[in-house]
């Protein structure tokens, strides 16, 4: 496909040069890929100072919660797990303790390695190569206008988005930079991972197909609140493979860093938490439609208690339903509902975001339909 380049501009046009996008990254593979064990890899992130966590056998997902924890919903932040030495909750009890590291993996070898993101001081791009539709060319970067005379016949996947976004500020995909970390996962895509200065801004982690914040289509951000797969973890679907010669994370390149703030990733809360409204700024309706939604936001939230069998989706899809009757019958607005129900949702099943985004944005116009009037104006 050809694209336009204006290494300035906030456009892509008819009068910029030509660069191809790659359909597929291609790098050999080295020989010992999958070799090591999970108790190896976990030793050998936590020598990085990298924080990390059991996942269950075989999945990508965290390995299932005690049993309290199972039964009796309350915050992770909270759970005295943690410090009785534990792995509930994902990457909330993730550590560099060599202790629990040989306790956690010597009693169950075959769980698999994550590191949670935004302790480690990591930004882990994830590239897709699901088969999707393309969306409009407009949203395929958030912010950045695509020329009607681009032809983007062959764009398919994360890689042509962030090879994209790469010409655009002529700079190299880092699907191809080769000077830092990449794992190649069993669907075809890549994980892209890079330092950030421990002084520096932290990020938020975001899906590509969201429409408040992403970095491109097909191209997600696993930072501040969210984990990633190690490199060498087998799942039921294959191995999670380092690509050519690097085995550690480059520093974040300052045009993606600029790319990460223009795209609203930089966070100064806490991963997890919901800023709740302060009481003096709502108005008296606004606050009746907060202390409704809050109970349905705090049951999806507790699904964070137990890796599955909780009816998450329900929670989620009843909770965004009601927000989006409170958005019909003025009560609250469109971007409060999507921030309540993204921190819920996200805190509660940071590796479903994509999921929790679908059901939040199906939720939220059904919702709209069925106005929720409470008494008093709005």
């Amino acid at each position: 496909m050809s694209q336009g380049l204006r290494g300035t501009e906030q456009a892509i046009g008819p009068s910029a040069r030509t660069t191809s996008v790659p359909r597929q990254h291609e790098t050999s593979v080295p020989r010992s890929a999958g070799t090591a064990s999970p108790y190896d890899v976990a030793r050998w992130c936590a020598g990085n100072s990298w924080p990390v966590h059991p996942l269950a056998p075989g999945r990508k997902t965290p390995a299932a919660n005690c049993p309290t924890c199972r039964h009796e919903p309350h915050s992770p932040q909270d759970c005295p797990c943690h410090s009785a030495g534990r792995w509930c909750h994902g990457f909330h009890a993730a550590t560099t303790n060599p202790a629990l590291l040989e306790a956690w993996w010597r009693s169950r070898p075959a769980l698999g390695v994550a590191v949670s993101c935004g302790p480690a001081g990591l930004v882990v791009l994830d590239i897709d190569a699901h088969s999707a539709e393309v969306p409009d060319r407009n949203r395929l970067l958030p912010g950045i206008p695509i020329h009607e005379s681009v032809n983007l016949a062959g764009l398919a996947s994360g890689f042509d988005t962030l090879a994209l976004l790469a010409a655009l500020r002529s700079q190299r995909s880092p699907a191809d930079d080769d000077s830092t970390l990449r794992v190649r996962t069993p669907s075809g895509g890549l994980h892209v991972w890079y330092r950030t200065p421990p002084e520096g801004p932290r990020y938020r982690s975001s899906v590509g197909s969201s429409p408040k914040v992403a970095l491109a289509w097909q191209v997600d951000v696993r930072s501040t609140g969210g984990y990633i797969v190690t490199p060498a973890t087998r799942t039921s679907a294959g191995t999670y493979t380092p690509v050519g010669a690097a085995r550690l994370p480059a520093a974040l390149p300052d045009w993606l860093a600029a790319e990460l703030q223009r795209t609203g990733h930089e966070v100064n809360q806490q991963p997890g938490q919901v800023p709740p409204p302060r009481p003096g700024s709502l108005r008296p309706a606004r606050k009746r439609a907060h202390r409704l939604l809050e109970p349905l936001l705090d049951q999806v939230k507790d699904c964070a208690a137990v890796p599955e069998g909780t009816a998450f989706t329900e929670k989620l899809n009843r909770a965004a339903y009601t927000a989006g009757g409170l958005i019909a019958s003025g009560h609250l607005t469109n971007s409060q509902a999507h921030d309540l129900l993204t921190a819920a949702a996200d805190a509660a099943r940071p590796h479903r975001s994509r999921h929790s985004l679908a059901v939040i944005t199906s939720a939220l116009t059904a919702g709209a339909s069925q106005p929720l009037h409470l008494k008093g104006r709005p």
